[in-house]
């Protein structure tokens, strides 16, 4: 059971808040704006590769319950049309 399952949080968001955070203190406590809006920019980057991965997994997990899997399945199905 992974971290994320034991405590009912994605650590995507947990790293994401984090970068908020860091970009706050950048920006505002520190005066390194450029730095802020940068570190800001962090968050949304994280959350889009997280969602990425998810819906790749449950992609591959969907297309494991179909009985399709493997390269030559995927690279088929793409090209065939429609």
């Amino acid at each position: 059971m992974t971290v994320a399952q034991r405590t009912g949080a994605n650590p995507a968001v947990a790293v994401s808040a984090g970068a908020v955070v860091l970009s706050l203190y950048q920006y505002f406590v520190r005066g390194n704006k450029e730095a802020g809006i940068f570190v800001g920019l962090w968050a949304p980057t994280i959350l889009a590769f997280a969602s990425f991965a998810e819906q790749t997994r449950m992609g591959d997990a969907l297309d494991r319950a179909m009985g399709r899997s493997g390269i030559v399945e995927s690279i088929e199905r793409m090209v065939q049309p429609r």
